[in-house]
């Protein structure tokens, strides 16, 4: 099985307000960044956006590792419950059932590369709707 790392992060100017995400997926050499905006979003929704981006990008069963600093997505894939966004929940779920997922949490705005870009990628996105 592929092994695949996939970074996120989302952003948004309020909350609500115009949001954004980005995903980085990287398997070996390789690697795709994938970033979207929404003009009335909250900060949750665009965190999970990155993650259905990231997974639906997969063309096959893959091993990957999510690393996010988001405790929300953290334990929406760990199989926690959510009180709202449960549309977006349901696709996350529906996607990470075809691969193998495991998640890494780590603190936002602590100096992880991947994490940092991620946040650029993210805010970016956002300030084009802002």
């Amino acid at each position: 099985m592929t092994k695949v790392f996939l970074y996120t992060d989302g952003s948004c100017k309020g909350n609500p307000g115009p949001g954004g995400y980005a995903a980085i997926l990287q398997s070996g050499t390789h690697e795709k960044t994938l970033t979207g905006s929404e003009a009335h979003a909250t900060n949750n929704r665009m965190e999970l956006q990155a993650v259905i981006a990231g997974l639906a990008a997969l063309k096959r069963r893959c091993q990957v590792t999510v690393t996010t600093d988001s405790r929300y997505v953290a334990t929406i894939l760990n199989g926690g419950n959510a009180r709202a966004n449960h549309d977006l929940v349901q696709r996350v779920r529906e996607l990470a059932a075809g691969h193998h997922v495991c998640v890494q949490h780590v603190a936002g705005h602590s100096g992880h590369a991947m994490n940092e870009r991620c946040n650029t990628l993210a805010q970016a996105a956002a300030r084009q709707l802002a």
